[in-house]
């Protein structure tokens, strides 16, 4: 008798279970996170404790929000905007007076007359307008987490301070501070307010962009639908929809909710949830998702999956979660920031003391100027920035595309990938195979051997099995019961039928356990192999019957989408437990390096472990189910098919339509934004790098040039938005 085993999927599968979704968190998603500091979390808006940056509604806690996900809110921008404006025209009078002393009327006014009117119109600049900004200050300060608005803080608050003490009582200053006359910078004060708040706020609006991946798939849900309910159409909310209710779909509609196609015909757009450019043909029995948009056609269509459980609604909160996580390549920020404050102060106190010391006269005041200058340009927000931007981008920009990656740290895996580990059935074949060929043995009519194969087969949810099932039901073959149906990992299927007991899988598993197949059979099986088919034994009581070739179709996007990874400069192999003959045609046909065939599960593992004991960087793309152990051991998982909730919640990364032409799309943009995050990183290194020894005043010996403070606060805000215009570049990738 032949050994059993657990019952699992029939030809290629794992003993183990398949991996269980994760547990959702018990209490709801905080309202408000930080951009760019993972854990930090509120109930309600304002600066991030850590960083001082405003923070973000999460869009885990406002899905049903889409016009607020992924920016701060509105009110922020009124009231950012407000206090720009505010703070403009207040500092105006403040820049004539300081700087316009050659004009009529200004050159009139008494410089200390002059120095009490920049007092009143700057003060309320600093303390009233930018007071936010104080705040944040206050806060790095009363926590010790030290970020931008410490060095703003401080240099903006000595600017104010020396020129206030300076118009109020001079004598406290070095004769040095004012070389027999006043030297005050309130308009360095009030504008480096404005142009941070103005900073802030450039900043807030792209940072809006960043979010708009996730806005768009979003809005993708219709808010209403309508319902068919004894015969009248309803036009009902969304929300009201319940499992199992009919609705009618209309020409360019979109789709409410997950389900079934029940009557007619159509085609659909599925383009903005998987990146498939062509509509696809829908009729009945065929699944339709949600947010995905009607042709021409009409028809009726069963709700299946509502609300949070839809493809659209995994997808929008699996990209939001990835977008809250942090890649690696972060921790190079992370490290650099804990120091990088202190050590800019520590430069500013050094460049104080030098300038007052060596520098000309009035050198209290250029020691000051200097200072502040050196504060203000050295803000390390474009080195926060770099990271979180391009990632945010990048995964977004994937949602759209069909690709769903799990979090940051995946995306910068997948850069590093060099060899990819492909399954054969549903990754690189259609996954919907037929039965081309019975081949009984003497004695037996095709009918009988497909009679017997279906029976036991009609137990089993494997795509073989199905294929047999349904070739038995095309020549109208009834399907006996079968009773003790069991499962052998990677081998076939076993089950009485009658006082039977039926086997059905491969040959390799049969010669182990002593039963051998004829040489006529043997002779037909390899034959059927060279064809690229896959053949599997039928046994009758220990006594093989006969065989039945089954073959899947290569997909269509397999042979430019293998052409494509390879010009990526990855190495591709084809991991199968089919038999080395179907196999090595396949990989013919598609050019595929290297083939590794007749392996279980366990040993699909064993590959992967074998690639990466050699410091090979594997991916392995599979169905996301079955081949579980082999993507959970891979440094990227990769799951092929139609986004279930399985697949989303196993795999590390998703393609929802199970096209390779997507495992190319998730290759290069993982490149892109690899190359995007290297160029901010780049880009702040380099400014802090040449930006604080030019405020210090390196090049003054030379040719008598300073950095104004206020020319410090552009360059300061301009790098913060330059990092998040490079990061937005990836929305046009495709």
């Amino acid at each position: 008798m032949l050994p059993t085993a657990p019952t699992s999927c029939s030809h290629c599968s794992s003993d183990e279970k398949p991996p269980t979704p994760a547990v959702k968190e018990a209490l709801p998603p905080a309202p408000y996170i930080c951009p760019m500091c993972e854990g930090v979390r509120s109930d309600k808006p304002g600066p991030c404790p850590q960083c001082g940056m405003p923070l973000e509604k999460n869009p885990l806690a406002h899905r049903n929000e889409p016009e607020c996900c992924g920016d701060g809110g509105e009110d922020e921008v009124r009231d950012l905007w407000w206090r720009v404006r505010w703070s403009a025209a207040m500092t105006a009078p403040v820049v004539l007076l300081s700087m316009g002393m050659d004009l009529p009327v200004i050159r009139d006014i008494h410089p200390e007359a002059s120095g009490w009117m920049q007092f009143v119109w700057a003060t309320p600049v600093v303390f009233w307008v930018g007071w936010p900004l104080l705040v944040r200050f206050a806060n790095s300060l009363r926590s010790l987490h030290f970020n931008m608005f410490t060095l703003i803080g401080l240099g903006v608050l000595a600017a104010w301070l020396y020129s206030t003490v300076a118009l109020a009582a001079p004598h406290l200053l070095p004769h040095s501070a004012t070389h027999h006359g006043m030297v005050l910078y309130f308009e360095s004060a009030a504008v480096i307010t404005v142009l941070v708040l103005l900073g802030q706020l450039l900043e807030l609006r792209a940072r809006k962009a960043t979010g708009s991946a996730i806005r768009a798939l979003m809005n993708l849900a219709p808010k209403t639908a309508l319902l068919v309910r004894a015969g009248e159409e309803i036009e009902t909310p969304v929300d009201d929809i319940q499992i199992g209710d009919v609705l009618r779909i209309k020409p360019g509609g979109r789709i409410p909710v997950d389900g079934i196609v029940t009557e007619g015909s159509s085609t659909v757009d599925e383009s903005m949830l998987t990146g498939e450019s062509m509509p696809q043909k829908k009729a009945a029995d065929a699944a339709v998702t949600a947010g995905t948009v009607n042709g021409s056609g009409t028809f009726l269509m069963r709700a299946e999956r509502i609300g949070a459980n839809t493809l659209l609604s995994q997808i929008v909160e699996m990209t939001a979660q990835a977008q809250a996580s942090r890649a690696p390549v972060q921790r190079l920020a992370d490290r650099v920031s804990a120091w990088f404050v202190p050590a800019v102060v520590g430069i500013a106190v050094l460049t104080f003391l030098l300038w007052w010391q060596f520098g000309p006269q009035p050198s209290f005041a250029f020691a000051v100027v200097n200072a502040v200058a050196v504060l203000i340009i050295a803000c390390p927000c474009a080195l926060g920035l770099a990271t979180p931007m391009a990632v945010t981008v990048g995964l977004g920009r994937g949602a759209q595309l069909g690709v769903l990656i799990k979090n940051a740290e995946t995306l910068e895996r997948l850069h590093q990938i060099d060899i990819v580990m492909l399954d054969k059935t549903g990754t690189l074949t259609e996954g919907k195979p037929s039965v081309t060929e019975v081949f009984p043995l003497p004695g037996l009519s095709a009918r009988d051997l497909l009679a017997c194969a279906a029976a036991v087969e009609s137990m089993s949810e494997h795509p073989l099995a199905t294929a047999i099932v349904y070739a038995a039901k095309e020549r109208n073959i009834p399907i006996a019961a079968v009773t003790d149906f069991q499962a052998i990992t990677g081998s076939g299927v076993l089950g009485n039928v009658g006082e039977s007991e039926v086997f059905i899988g491969q040959e390799t598993f049969l010669k182990k356990n002593g039963v051998f197949i004829s040489a006529e059979c043997h002779t037909q099986s390899l034959k059927m192999q060279a064809d690229g088919c896959t053949v599997v034994v039928v046994v009758l009581n220990e006594k093989p019957l006969g065989l039945i070739a089954i073959k899947d179709k290569i997909k269509e996007s397999a042979p430019p989408a293998i052409a494509a990874l390879h010009a990526l400069g990855l190495k591709l192999q084809m991991i199968t437990g089919d038999s080395l003959a179907t196999a090595q045609r396949v990989a013919k046909d598609l050019n595929i390096d290297e083939v590794a065939a007749e392996v279980s599960p366990k040993e699909k593992l064993l590959h992967v472990y074998q690639a990466r004991g050699k410091d090979r960087h594997v991916a392995f793309a599979g169905d996301g189910i079955n081949d579980a152990p082999a993507l959970a051991a891979a440094d990227v998982g990769i799951a092929m098919g139609s986004g279930t909730d399985v697949a989303i919640q196993s795999a590390a990364v998703t393609l929802v339509k199970g096209d390779l032409r997507a495992l190319h799309q998730a290759f290069a943009l993982s490149h892109a934004t690899m190359k995007v995050i290297r160029q901010n990183l780049m880009f702040a290194f380099l400014y802090n790098g040449l930006g604080i020894p030019l405020a210090a005043g390196i090049l003054y010996p030379f040719t008598g040039w300073l950095l104004n403070p206020m020319i410090a606060s552009v360059a300061m805000s301009l790098s913060s938005v330059s990092v998040i215009l490079n990061s937005l570049r990836l929305r046009r990738f495709k």
